[in-house]
């Protein structure tokens, strides 16, 4: 087999010196050197050295593992548990003392600063309570997890193991009419789904490439990791005994990321036979050779590449997030906030379909980030809850440090455990943040297809939620 290998080398290299003598010119020199190359390809390929042995074997030995039937789903979920658990747990610190330099102590710093010129109280609530509180939210929260999520993966990356999650789910994405690329394009949506929609440009194929964009949004981005774990712990987790609550709640949140998987390949397949019809391309996916990460440069290029540019992008959309919450809460007519009235007219409709007002109007006033959604659920249940000693004001958003604060002002606000439940199944399917839709277009230059991104998933958890308080009521629950 390597003798007959060899020839063929020979041969190739052969033809490739005929025709640099006989043809000539720049066309034939640049087709000269494909062929040069190709020749040193099969040959590197195929024939050993004794220098390539071990490391070849290594290689081999690892693949059989990594892309074993038996062992490639396991260790898949394993390590990528592993990645969101350090993500998550990594980031707490880092999150915390973000938030006590930008909420704890800038902010009561620019509202003395404020209130020694004189600034007026409209202005000052506007910039800081509205603007600026929204913005230290959004950095506190969004940064650490994403200045440890993408290192992470761009390491996993270079070592070579992402192409092996793409050959192990090559087969489910082909079945589902899409790409097989689209597990990086899924995965990389775990971070950030904006960073998602950017990593589809990895798709050739314009068709797959938009269906791996319209469904990035079922990758559960850290933004809502939050919603979730809270949730979670505080409604689920407490129906367990006390020995068994952590990981009662750890199964719900593993539960929903792994819904949203399953969504993605359900509507990958109905939008590869319905609007997006055609053929699943096929690709060569060759699995490059393991190699040891480059620590510094990965760090780097994740933070300036990636990190830095989503989240400079969020901001650009929490400043004005910020001042919408503020103004729907202090602007009244005839006594009763803009924010108040959104709420009792949207009521009937959440309470339908196993929400409420509040989180409608929430997640309405905080679609340019997912970070912001809970202390604007907080702040928006005590303004028509009536609530007294908690919070800073109408339009000043806040977090409570006890989880039993949070369940305590939750049930004031009429919460139960369906409400929670159907909480987590909408913070999975509703409309992505302003940043991702801003990243929609920007890829697709599309507005229809940006509508359809942003419009589907909403359809989806409506639907979704309704479903789930039906079938509540019917079983008595």
């Amino acid at each position: 087999m390597t003798q007959k290998v060899r020839n063929s080398a020979a041969d190739i290299v052969a033809e490739a010196q005929k025709l640099r003598w006989d043809m000539g010119g720049d066309l034939h020199d640049q087709l000269t050197e494909s062929l040069y190359a190709e020749a040193a390809r099969i040959s590197d390929r195929v024939v050993s050295r004794p220098d390539h042995a071990a490391a070849r074997g290594f290689d081999r030995t690892l693949d059989r593992i990594i892309t074993s039937r038996i062992w490639g789903f396991p260790l898949m979920l394993l390590l990528l548990t592993l990645v969101f658990w350090l993500t998550i747990s990594g980031a707490n610190v880092p999150s915390a003392l973000l938030s006590g330099l930008l909420i704890d102590t800038i902010q009561p710093m620019l509202k003395h600063a404020a209130a020694s010129i004189g600034l007026w109280w409209w202005l000052d609530g506007l910039l800081i309570d509205g603007m600026y509180l929204a913005t230290a939210w959004v950095v506190s929260v969004m940064l650490p997890p994403m200045a440890i999520f993408f290192p992470l993966f761009t390491l996993l990356e270079d070592f070579g193991y992402l192409p092996r999650v793409a050959f192990n789910l090559d087969a489910l994405f082909h079945r589902a009419g899409a790409h097989g690329k689209q597990a990086l394009t899924m995965t990389m949506g775990f971070g950030c789904n904006a960073a998602g929609v950017v990593a589809t440009r990895i798709i050739d194929s314009p068709r797959e490439r938009l269906i791996a964009i319209i469904t990035n949004n079922f990758a559960l981005c850290n933004g809502r990791w939050p919603t979730q774990i809270l949730l979670a712990t505080i409604f689920i987790g407490a129906l367990a005994p006390a020995e068994l609550a952590g990981l009662i709640s750890a199964f719900a949140v593993v539960g929903i990321a792994l819904l949203g998987v399953l969504l993605t390949f359900v509507t990958s397949w109905s939008l590869s036979r319905t609007v997006l019809r055609g053929e699943a391309s096929a690709y060569s996916l060759e699995l490059p050779p393991y190699r040891p990460p480059r620590i510094w440069r990965t760090i780097y290029t994740s933070i300036i590449d990636r990190t830095g540019i989503v989240l400079w992008r969020a901001i650009k959309f929490a400043l004005p997030a910020g001042a919408a919450i503020w103004l729907s809460a202090n602007i009244q007519f005839g006594g009763v906030s803009i924010a108040e009235y959104l709420i009792h007219w949207l009521d009937p409709v959440g309470l339908f379909i196993g929400l409420n007002g509040v989180i409608l109007v929430a997640y309405i006033l905080a679609i340019p980030a997912n970070e912001i959604v809970i202390p604007t659920i907080l702040m928006l249940t005590v303004l028509v809850a009536g609530v007294t000693g908690v919070g800073d004001g109408a339009g000043v958003m806040f977090e409570l440090q006890s989880n039993a604060d949070v369940l305590t002002l939750l049930h004031a606000g009429g919460w139960t455990l369906l409400t929670a439940i159907n909480l987590m199944l909408f913070s999975l399917l509703h409309n992505p943040c302003s940043t991702t839709l801003y990243t929609i277009y920007r890829e697709t230059g599309s507005l229809k297809w940006t509508t359809v991104s942003a419009l589907l998933p909403v359809v989806m958890g409506v639907a979704t939620t309704f479903v789930v308080t039906q079938l509540w009521h019917l079983f008595g629950l």
